[in-house]
């Protein structure tokens, strides 16, 4: 199986596949994949279990569940890329400006606090801030790998410490948000996301 990413100055996988290479020295697609799912449900658990009023949802969390979910069996987890990385006809942010990009986003959402203040304001305006970040983060595409996943949790931490369930994506079809995730990356348009989240928040 071919890579998903373009890589232009660094390869993770093992050559010929979408493997990356790991502690385990696992070279098998089904069973890296099935671990990564795993740890990620773990991860889940651990990182909803420890929200509390202290908890900042800054850059250093974002790196913390992407290094304590998968640090386990990749050396480069909760480590930011500094190589550009495309996927299909989406360039996500060149490798040489992910720390400066990553800074200028999350000091936006620092001024927001962080989305802290959104479990009493409207589903709608939750959504429109969610949808916005989102796309900024998913067009920042700061890992080597994982990406998605862990940008989904954070965002299901957030809204989680706002009093939703986690936000729903199970009537999303495949096709459709990555259909979405293209208009954000590559016209800075948020409002497929923000139609999905809207659709898929739903209080505790």
């Amino acid at each position: 199986m071919a890579s998903k990413y373009k890589n232009e100055a660094s390869s993770i996988y093992i050559d010929g596949t979408d493997v990356p290479k790991n502690k385990f020295n696992l070279t098998n697609s089904i069973q890296i994949h099935e671990l990564e799912r795993e740890l990620i449900k773990e991860a889940y658990e651990t990182f909803y279990d420890e929200l509390d009023e202290d908890t900042v949802f800054d850059e250093n969390y974002l790196k913390s569940l992407h290094k304590r979910t998968f640090g386990e069996i990749y050396e480069w987890a909760g480590v930011y890329r500094d190589f550009n990385m495309s996927k299909g006809e989406s360039r996500f942010c060149q490798g040489s400006f992910v720390i400066s990009s990553s800074k200028k986003i999350f000091e936006e959402l620092k001024k927001d606090n962080y989305l802290k203040d959104y479990g009493n304001k409207s589903k709608e305006e939750f959504a429109k801030k969610l949808a916005y970040f989102k796309c900024e983060i998913n067009a920042l595409h700061p890992f080597c790998e994982l990406n998605g996943r862990i940008t989904r949790m954070f965002f299901d931490m957030i809204v989680a410490f706002n009093g939703y369930k986690f936000i729903d994506y199970s009537t999303v079809t495949s096709k459709h948000y990555i259909s979405c995730a293209i208009e954000c990356v590559q016209f800075a348009d948020e409002s497929g996301f923000e139609e999905i989240i809207l659709n898929g928040l739903k209080k505790r």
